[in-house]
């Protein structure tokens, strides 16, 4: 698990920007967890070993049922294989797009999510085609979220520097509000997850929490 780090710059441009806020208000129905890419794909031996990612799963199953004794939504992601995403499959390695395929179209084993997971028959499952779960006509999560009256994202999963952050990059752009759990959250080393962190808390406003804090603020919107 990565030690979460918020440097003193992004602390000092958080405060510039923002100035001292409380943290978000978890308001019963209006929030949603939503859990990014937790795939055999990106376990140790997928095709994208994120090594940290095994000991994040607790922390998120431990968020999602707080969340359900809190009257909110839990969402799945899953990155899902786009033959029409040129610009990123014909750029890579010789044979590496063919070997995406393979891992990530729908019903591969490695798109899968990880049996570990905690999904209930009543929780959300949706996938995506890019990065971000908010690119337009590559992921049914923002229609989803307006048509539930959700404006809340509780976000976990991996990666921390990838398509979690691209998430709450453009969600938060998109008038969500976005909180980033910074234990239940994993990438590829802790210098790519920081500096997400940095990013998403020092220029995006995004709420930094850890899962006990985030259980919590949960506990008090049961």
């Amino acid at each position: 698990m990565h030690s979460t780090k918020i440097s003193e710059f992004a602390t000092e441009t958080r405060f510039y920007a923002y100035g001292p806020k409380e943290p978000l208000a978890l308001v019963p129905g209006r929030f949603a967890h939503v859990v990014i890419d937790m795939q055999y794909g990106f376990m140790p031996g997928g095709i994208i070993p994120v090594t940290g990612n095994p000991a994040i799963i607790p922390n998120i199953n431990r968020i999602s049922a707080a969340v359900r004794r809190a009257g909110g939504t839990n969402i799945f992601v899953r990155f899902t294989y786009d033959p029409t995403w040129t610009v990123y499959y014909r750029r890579l390695a010789e044979g590496r797009e063919a070997r995406m395929e393979a891992a990530f179209s729908d019903g591969a084993e490695q798109h899968a999510l990880v049996a570990e997971l905690d999904v209930m028959a009543d929780d959300v499952l949706l996938n995506k085609k890019r990065f971000s779960s908010f690119t337009p006509g590559t992921c049914d999560l923002e229609s989803y979220l307006r048509s539930a009256g959700i404006d809340t994202l509780v976000v976990t999963g991996c990666t921390s520097s990838c398509c979690v952050e691209s998430t709450i990059r453009d969600g938060m752009q998109l008038n969500f509000k976005t909180i980033f759990v910074g234990d239940a959250n994993a990438t590829l080393n802790d210098a790519y997850h920081n500096g997400a962190v940095d990013n998403l808390f020092g220029i995006f406003g995004t709420d930094l929490c850890m899962t006990d804090e985030i259980l919590d603020r949960l506990s008090v919107a049961a």
